[in-house]
């Protein structure tokens, strides 16, 4: 003989799926926010893509005018941007400025965007 079991509905009054892991905070989602506007310029992802095709992942501020097509003072706004935004970093050499990747600052952006 068969026995009919209670049913008992534990979705309701739930709208949507439990979180699996730890959202963004405010500060953090301010962070990021600032980080990705800094990558949302087609010249500036052009620019830190050069400096990462480099020998060393380092360019001087001289080498990066030809191939983006901008005035030395454009470039190097541009460059600081992302030195702000943590994706580089500036050392002056006589009176040339050059931009090193900083290592590991694309896997920190992507792994906020990530399922762990």
């Amino acid at each position: 003989m068969t026995t009919m079991l209670d049913v008992t509905d534990i979705t309701a009054g739930v709208c949507c799926t439990p979180l699996v892991r730890e959202p963004l905070t405010a500060e953090e989602a301010d962070q990021l926010a600032g980080t990705m506007k800094a990558l949302a310029d087609p010249t500036r992802l052009r620019l830190l893509s050069i400096v990462a095709a480099s020998e060393d992942s380092e360019a001087c501020v001289c080498d990066l005018i030809e191939p983006v097509g901008l005035s030395q003072p454009t470039v190097s706004h541009h460059l600081k941007i992302l030195t702000n935004a943590g994706f580089l970093t500036r050392s002056k050499r006589g009176t040339w400025a050059y931009f090193k990747l900083v290592p590991g600052a694309l896997d920190r952006v992507s792994q906020l965007l990530v399922a762990s």
